[in-house]
């Protein structure tokens, strides 16, 4: 799996790129056929109360692309909605890579 995360706007420490790729290894653990991994972090100054926090991601897997974003005050909470998001997308993505009939199939053979 190749990880890329950028910053825009924002110096990414070593402490946000560990935290990143921790929290991204639980999409490694549900759908191993990952290739290509881009985070990019942003922090946006709307004003000056409310800086947003963005985090961004374009996960390419085997059949498909998956992104995601999301926007928060803190960007270590934003990350974790992030990974909340694309979680979902790829185990969805994993269910339909999935042959469901072949198994229905057998079913209704044995009655």
């Amino acid at each position: 799996m190749n990880l890329t995360i950028s910053g825009h706007h924002l110096e990414v420490t070593p402490a946000l790129r560990s935290y990143v790729t921790t929290k991204l290894d639980r999409i490694n653990r549900h759908f191993d056929q990952v290739v290509d991994v881009k985070v990019l972090l942003t922090v946006e100054k709307q004003k000056e109360k409310e800086k947003r926090q963005r985090a961004e991601c374009n996960i390419h897997v085997k059949g498909s692309d998956l992104f995601a974003e999301s926007a928060h005050e803190d960007l270590y909470a934003a990350v974790d909605e992030l990974v909340d998001k694309l979680d979902r997308q790829v185990v969805r993505h994993k269910d339909r890579l999935q042959d469901h009939h072949h198994a229905a199939g057998k079913r209704m053979m044995q009655s």
